[in-house]
């Protein structure tokens, strides 16, 4: 029983919060034309490496590429596979020495550019 009241107050706090933020003078959700703002679909920036390719997988778009260290995100050097697209791995075979940039999608690596 002790726990309805505490949790009651919670909720009319944070209700509270949420009045006192829509009722503050001067302040207009509206006004925010311009002002650069990070979206939830903004990609992460792009990561440079360069490795060997291992295989290449044409009928699933994957690459597999054995790079060096990635400084931008604190990687070691490792050998993974990356998705790409079919113009992506035009020309590419295994043994070439590429230089790429990828992204991180989640847990998932999508190149974004590829030259040997």
């Amino acid at each position: 029983m002790k726990l309805i009241p505490i949790t009651f107050a919670g909720t009319l706090v944070a209700f509270a919060f949420t009045v006192q933020a829509e009722d503050m003078p001067g302040m207009k959700m509206d006004d925010m034309q311009g002002m650069q703002m990070q979206s939830a679909t903004q990609q992460a920036p792009a990561a440079n490496a360069e490795g060997t390719i291992k295989a290449i997988d044409a009928t699933k778009h994957t690459v597999t590429i054995a790079h060096g260290a990635v400084a931008a995100l604190q990687w070691p050097p490792m050998t993974m596979g990356f998705a790409a697209t079919q113009e992506q791995l035009a020309g590419l075979t295994v043994g070439d020495r590429v230089r790429f940039s990828f992204r991180m999608e989640g847990s998932k690596a999508t190149i974004v550019s590829i030259n040997k």
